[in-house]
């Protein structure tokens, strides 16, 4: 306001004004000169947790990670888009499974417990011969998790791990899972990163997850299409059929020519309202260093099932498998790719002494 006043007791005399509008003038420049607004706290994120799980509400979010149960990833049906009131469509996003490996388990099936059976020649999980080598799955059988709250410097970050107990024969069991959810005050997306410290190296070793997490729907109706930045835009009719194995349509596998990986590897569907058919906001999955990403899958077993494996390379005992993600909300393709650049080549989120970094290595 001073600064505003001194401007104006510089004009000459003769363009001097009359002291009421001299006052409104200076209240307008007193306006136009303001300091910009701090930006957004990450105290406006509001957390609430009880034995069962953790519930989080940003400005633009709402999200539900459970302790029990189901684990790993954000809870099914609890990512809210405040903007749209839409939630996720499937079962949790960066929901994560096992280590896993090319290669069948069929000569040594009959030494592994029944929770690391990976069966393949089958509709849900095609022809391409796998195998679990550290588990058990996470999801559905690690049963409980601990997960932690982090407030930080403009976020709020969860993170939850789990020590695999099993492993194929001649493997040691005890290599770590790790995930970081970050929530930012404003923002209609998360952050996400998984990370395996392996106990026991191998060759072409990938961790599996669902990302951004499956689509639930009847003949198509609470989606009106998919985008795969490696394919282009699918429409749901394409999944309103009978179910196809993982590899029949929609496959992804990293190209062994580096130069043909693509710029920006983005899984996203388009919500819509399944009584109505008014088009929703899209819910995209972003894994931010496209070579991170071994496999893909995108194909109709009962729901749209979107697998996506992340390594496949070979490690030693000690080294990490790890991805980083933008999870969330957007209105366009260009909105997703607009926040893929900003945050491009990230491969983990750190929130050590409660500042948020990238690493990119």
């Amino acid at each position: 306001m001073n600064f505003a006043f001194y401007r104006c007791a510089l004009l000459p005399h003769s363009h001097r004004i009359p002291p009421i509008l001299l006052l409104f003038v200076c209240s307008l420049v007193a306006l136009n000169v303001a300091p910009a607004a701090d930006p957004p706290s990450a105290d406006a994120i509001r957390v609430e947790e009880d034995a069962e799980e953790i519930r989080i509400e940003t400005n633009a979010l709402k999200a539900t990670i459970r302790k029990k149960g189901y684990v790993s990833g954000i809870a099914g049906g609890t990512f809210v888009d405040k903007k749209t009131g839409q939630a996720d469509l499937g079962f949790g996003l960066d929901i994560v499974d096992w280590v896993m490996a090319p290669g069948s388990d069929q000569t040594y099936r009959d030494q592994l417990p029944r929770r690391m059976v990976y069966e393949t020649g089958n509709p849900w999980h095609g022809d391409d011969p796998k195998r679990c080598m550290d588990g058990p799955q996470i999801c559905t059988e690690a049963e409980e998790l601990s997960p932690k709250v982090i407030r930080g410097d403009g976020f709020v970050a969860v993170e939850q791990e789990f020590a695999y107990t099993v492993a194929a024969p001649g493997r040691k069991p005890g290599s770590v899972w790790k995930q970081r959810i970050v929530f930012l005050p404003d923002a209609r997306y998360v952050l996400s990163c998984d990370e395996v410290t392996l106990v026991e190296g191998g060759e072409e070793l990938f961790l599996r997850t669902d990302l951004p997490g499956h689509i639930k729907h009847k003949q198509g109706d609470t989606f009106s299409e998919i985008y795969l930045s490696y394919h282009g835009a699918i429409p749901s009719s394409e999944f309103a059929g009978e179910d196809f194995a993982p590899q029949a349509k929609f496959h992804y596998r990293r190209p062994a020519d580096a130069s043909q990986i693509p710029d920006r590897m983005i899984r996203a569907y388009r919500t819509r309202d399944a009584k109505t058919g008014e088009q929703g906001p899209w819910l995209a999955g972003m894994t931010l260093d496209p070579t991170d990403v071994y496999e893909g899958w995108c194909h109709q077993r009962g729901y749209v099932c979107m697998i996506q494996e992340i390594g496949g390379r070979d490690y030693s005992a000690g080294d990490k498998i790890r991805a980083a993600y933008a999870i969330g909300w957007f209105d366009s393709i260009d909105e997703m790719n607009a926040v893929y650049d900003q945050h491009r080549g990230s491969r983990s989120f750190s929130v050590d002494g409660g500042v948020l970094s990238r690493t990119k290595e």
